[in-house]
């Protein structure tokens, strides 16, 4: 009798583990279904800023910290008031002879002969956090500087809303590419992107 209680219990522990494996793998499911949708939606909303380095040495990672410095405060000062993702990266294509002087008039000054190409498009990006804003991995559109060969680590932002940061050290977003995010995005989009963590784990365990 406990020989057949106890195969019982142990037939019901396997159940169990099964039935809770299979729980987990479908809200795991959901949520990654859930942010994907959302990430897509999001995606529509914004336009980035992706500028890779020639290589990984000191050297070249600072060079391209110093010509995503200069591109940004050019934009600044070029770019008029943007009211979508669309008006911004329709003024970096017409403008890309302008950003390619400039990022070049950066390299020759640090004493460097690398080419600059741009490219304007789809580009697949991790998850990305800026300050307090995280955007999840996929593909955006997106500016893309790239300095010599390319083969170095990657600096990102996001161009509209104005979410980059010269302040490398503080990376404080600005105040007011928040607001205008917040006021791009639904309200769904904008808890996902501000409380990514949060966002993820509402969805796996209330699925909502």
């Amino acid at each position: 009798m406990r020989k057949k209680n106890r195969i019982c219990f142990i037939v019901s522990v396997i159940v169990a583990v099964f039935l809770t494996a299979g729980i987990i793998e479908k809200r795991e499911c959901r949520a990654v279904e859930k942010i994907a949708g959302l990430q897509e939606e999001l995606a529509q909303e914004v336009f980035r800023f992706h500028v890779r380095a020639n290589s990984d040495s000191e050297e070249d990672q600072t060079l391209k910290l110093k010509v995503k410095d200069a591109v940004i405060t050019y934009m600044k000062r070029a770019l008029p008031d943007s009211d979508s993702a669309k008006e911004t990266k329709d003024w970096a294509r017409k403008h890309q002879k302008e950003l390619i002087r400039e990022a070049k008039r950066v390299i020759r000054s640090e004493g460097y002969d690398y080419s600059v190409q741009i490219k304007i498009g789809p580009c697949k990006f991790p998850d990305k956090t800026y300050g307090d804003i995280t955007f999840p991995a996929g593909t955006y559109e997106a500016l893309e500087i790239l300095i010599g060969s390319a083969s170095g680590r990657n600096w990102w932002c996001v161009l509209y809303p104005n979410l980059c940061f010269v302040d490398a050290v503080n990376a404080v977003v600005p105040k007011e590419g928040k607001i205008e995010l917040q006021n791009v995005l639904t309200e769904e989009e904008y808890e996902m992107v501000s409380a990514y963590t949060e966002f993820k784990m509402k969805w796996f365990f209330f699925g909502k």
